[in-house]
């Protein structure tokens, strides 16, 4: 890891530039002569995230050759695809609030929402059918496959609480990796045909994407998601088993162990799931989950040792430091 690990801000800079030119891309994409649709679509547009994964296509496009139409028409469909699936998944999780912005389920109802993440899914398809993107079309239909099919397992294994790290780690393989490794591979796609410089985007995309999830689920142990800076214990919460909890339950006490589904199951009040929240401390699982994302971490940087020395290589290496340090 680097002695100062970069910002999100410090990795964008080598793609800056490429990255306004994505934004006009995306706003162009959605647009629509039905007026109900373009007012929702410029709401979206105002929601602007992190750009995380329209950067990793244009950084694995430059560290694979020049960024091009097609690039931005990759990072476009990226995008679209993954902002469909957040305007779904507001509507079953109920949520008001996304990116501080109220959620188009919470100002226009859920039957609009629905109809919105299906049009912006349309949207992202006919981009692809039009310009016969069909390799950018597969890899993202793949992902978004996986997507569902990973959310599907974590709810089927919420309700068993019979998890194991096998299971895990195909979870988050689905709901988070596979996004990340389409983005890396359709951006080298975009600028080169070498299939091994390809795969080995599409792995460093994958690896990162585990890391990344991983070390999003150590972040309910480690207290910076609460404003406090305490342990929140939402996953907990919610029954879902992730890393942490699943290697203590595996190495602790038999005793301890059985307790703490018992918390899980009837629903965990503050003293239980702290009870809980110590365990797994005290029992190595957040230290165990650390070591885990670091092995995904190095990992990925493996796969990016014999692509050509270039600032995208060194910020999609920066990346994944970034990865592995973040506490929000």
């Amino acid at each position: 890891m680097s002695e100062r690990t970069r910002t999100l801000d410090d990795l964008r800079i080598p793609v800056a530039e490429e990255l306004r030119t994505f934004d006009r891309s995306f706003r162009d994409a959605m647009r629509s002569r039905i007026g109900l649709v373009d007012l929702i679509a410029r709401y979206i547009v105002r929601q602007k995230g992190k750009r995380v994964r329209p950067m990793l296509v244009l950084l694995s496009a430059r560290a694979c050759g020049d960024i091009n139409e097609s690039t931005y028409r990759a990072a476009t469909l990226i995008e679209i695809l993954h902002t469909a699936t957040l305007v779904h998944d507001d509507v079953v999780d109920d949520a008001d609030t996304r990116r501080g912005l109220a959620t188009i389920n919470a100002v226009w109802k859920n039957k609009v929402a629905v109809l919105m993440g299906d049009y912006l899914l349309s949207r992202g398809l006919l981009l692809s059918l039009d310009h016969r993107d069909y390799f950018f079309l597969q890899a993202t239909s793949l992902a978004v496959k996986r997507m569902s099919e990973g959310e599907l397992l974590q709810i089927q294994k919420s309700r068993r609480l019979d998890n194991d790290e096998d299971t895990y780690l195909q979870i988050i393989s689905g709901k988070t990796a596979s996004l990340f490794s389409a983005c890396t591979v359709v951006g080298a796609a975009s600028a080169t045909e070498d299939e091994d410089m390809r795969r080995r985007l599409q792995m460093y995309g994958e690896h990162v994407g585990l890391a990344f999830q991983i070390r999003d689920d150590l972040l309910d142990y480690l207290g910076k998601r609460s404003i406090l800076g305490k342990p929140t214990g939402i996953d907990i919460k919610e029954r879902k088993l992730t890393l942490p909890l699943i290697h203590t339950l595996q190495k602790g006490e038999r005793g301890d162990s059985r307790k703490a589904l018992r918390i899980i199951r009837k629903g965990a009040e503050r003293k239980e799931l702290q009870w809980v929240l110590d365990f797994v401390e005290r029992t190595g699982g957040i230290q165990y989950a650390v070591e885990r994302a670091e092995e995904f971490a190095q990992k990925a940087r493996a796969q990016l040792a014999d692509v050509p020395a270039s600032i995208a290589k060194d910020a999609l290496l920066g990346f994944v430091d970034f990865v592995i340090s973040r506490d929000r």
